[in-house]
């Protein structure tokens, strides 16, 4: 079966934004693409249909960490592999569990061999290795798998970076050994990126993507971007991995970010995005808008019976009024969560499938400039 494709279709001729085509036994992806979050096979407050019509998702993602403590390996086989068990037909990637290394740090072991993570769950303790980390991948089935890597704080000093990169190096060596002599599983072929790491570093920041690109994966990874580093480091730094990274692999940061991050970042030469905040954000009543960000509890949308969005191709945006949202989040009633959501995904995926448009015309950078002035107005 053959690995992972990706056709580079169009360069912007005034920024390093692309627009390309990946290519997966479970579809094809049009790039530039943002990947909803489905930590435990679940995009939070959206099914699977909403996900496919009201979002138009093409991939999501899903995390190692968390479905090896719930559901488990056991039932994910059973059900054969995460497409079926959560009835999801378009390409899936993993997490590795890299980003706990660094989200649950007071409750985790590192060594050579792994980490040890304490289960929030029930206490119990699990050795997570490169080894294991790429079983627990193969057994959820996802397309895409990352490489087990230790994400380190962004305000990490040379030292701490250094030693953290050359053992996400060594790990990704044994990720890879243990990749290549394992078998796909379900009938479809899985795919392996690294992650580049080395902190706001840029000397080590080159290293790292000089030793990733060496491994000839189908597509590479950028993380440790995003966790407390200033936004114009994360840029600087994407700017230079991407400058490094192969042209003809797709680029994905990871965790990233707001609606101006995306598209600043898509000029730098980034394909791929995943980020919690559209849903997070949306729960807590925070909706990113084509007019800009609206907080939803406020007053003042309390008699506007207007749609939440009439600039974005969404049902659920162009169906409900702002007022009736409000009433629902100051109600907390569920739905209130699912609108919010829907709606706040719908504008992340509109914004990479107009970023894509504006590419192949020849005009993203006056439109990214902007749209990105337009978004960040507070309504």
């Amino acid at each position: 079966m053959p690995a992972l494709t990706f056709y580079l279709q169009h360069t912007d001729q005034h920024s390093k934004a692309r627009a390309g085509k990946i290519t997966s036994d479970h579809g094809e992806i049009l790039t530039p693409i943002f990947m909803p979050v489905g930590t435990v096979g679940s995009v939070k407050a959206v099914s699977q249909q909403l996900l496919e019509t009201d979002v138009k998702a093409q991939i999501i993602l899903g995390n190692t960490y968390h479905l090896f403590l719930r559901p488990g390996l056991e039932i994910m086989e059973a059900a054969g592999g995460l497409h079926k068990f959560m009835g999801w037909n378009k390409p899936i990637l993993t997490d590795s569990g890299g980003y706990q290394v660094f989200s649950l740090s007071n409750t985790r072991k590192l060594t050579e061999e792994g980490a040890l993570f304490q289960n929030h769950i029930d206490g119990s303790k699990h050795l997570f290795t490169p080894e294991f980390v790429m079983d627990i991948q193969r057994i959820i089935g996802a397309d895409i798998i990352m490489a087990f890597d230790e994400c380190p704080p962004g305000a990490s000093d040379f030292e701490y970076a250094k030693t953290s990169l050359e053992l996400t190096h060594r790990w990704l060596d044994r990720c890879i050994e243990q990749f290549d002599k394992t078998e796909n599983k379900y009938g479809y072929t899985q795919n392996l990126f690294p992650i580049v790491q080395g902190g706001i570093h840029h000397e080590l920041r080159k290293l790292s993507c000089e030793y990733i690109a060496s491994k000839d994966a189908p597509g590479n990874a950028i993380g440790g971007l995003s966790v407390g580093e200033p936004t114009e480091k994360m840029y600087e730094i994407s700017a230079l991995c991407c400058k490094y990274l192969p042209e003809n692999k797709p680029r994905y940061l990871m965790g990233v970010g707001t609606p101006w991050n995306i598209v600043e970042n898509i000029a730098l030469g980034i394909d791929m995005f995943d980020c919690v905040m559209p849903t997070r954000n949306g729960r807590n009543a925070m909706l990113f808008t084509s007019k800009g960000v609206i907080n939803i509890d406020n007053k003042k949308w309390e008699k506007d019976f207007s749609v939440i969005d009439d600039g974005i191709d969404c049902a659920t945006s162009n169906y409900y009024s702002k007022a009736y949202l409000r009433h629902l989040i100051k109600a907390k009633e569920i739905l209130g969560l699912q609108i919010a959501s829907i709606h706040n995904l719908a504008f992340y995926m509109d914004i990479v499938a107009q970023a894509r448009k504006h590419i192949i015309a020849g005009d993203f950078v006056s439109w990214k400039n902007e749209v990105s002035v337009q978004w960040q107005q507070r309504l």
